[in-house]
C-alpha cells in the first residue's frame, strides 16, 4: 500500500496454557497484546539517465572517470553501491560503497573509475535503513565517451 494504514483494532487477547510435567498443574493466563505496524514506502525505482566520461589531461589519464546520472523513485537513499563486473555481470571487478546525503529530490551524480579500456556491467544500488532497489547497464569505455 502507497499510504499510512492502521488496525482499528491493535489488541488480541491471549489465552494459553501450559502443562507442568513434574506436578501435573496447570497455568492459565489472560491477558491482552497490542502491537503497531509501520508502513514505509522504502525506494521504489532507481534508473540510470546518463553516463559522461569526465576530460582529464594526458598526465591525469591513469584511470578512465564516468559519471553517472542516477534519479530514484520512493523514499530517499542514505548510501550508494556500485559493482563493476564483467560484460556477463557475473564476475565482481570491483565494489565501492559510499554514504550519501539527498535532500529532496533524488538525483545525483556517482563518480567511478575505470582502470582499463572494455565492456562493463555496472550495477548502482541506492539504500536506505528498510529498502534497497538496483538499476545495471552495459558501458563501454575506451577513454572517450562511454557507450
Amino acid at each position: 500500500t502507497a499510504g499510512a494504514s492502521s488496525i482499528s483494532d491493535s489488541s488480541t487477547t491471549l489465552n494459553s496454557m501450559e502443562d507442568n510435567p513434574d506436578g501435573g498443574c496447570h497455568i492459565y493466563r489472560n491477558g491482552y497484546y497490542g502491537n503497531g505496524i509501520s508502513v514505509v514506502e522504502g525506494i521504489l525505482e532507481v534508473n540510470i539517465i546518463q553516463m559522461t566520461s569526465i576530460q582529464m589531461t594526458e598526465s591525469q589519464a591513469e584511470n578512465t572517470l564516468v559519471d553517472f546520472v542516477v534519479t530514484c523513485q520512493g523514499s530517499l537513499p542514505t548510501d550508494v553501491c556500485t559493482v563493476v563486473s564483467d560484460p556477463t555481470c557475473q564476475v565482481s571487478k570491483s565494489v565501492v560503497c559510499d554514504p550519501i546525503v539527498v535532500t529532496d529530490e533524488c538525483l545525483l551524480t556517482v563518480r567511478r573509475a575505470f582502470e582499463e579500456p572494455g565492456t562493463y556491467c555496472i550495477n548502482i544500488t541506492l539504500g536506505d535503513d528498510t529498502s534497497q532497489a538496483l538499476a545495471s547497464a552495459l558501458i563501454s569505455v575506451n577513454g572517450g565517451e562511454p557507450t
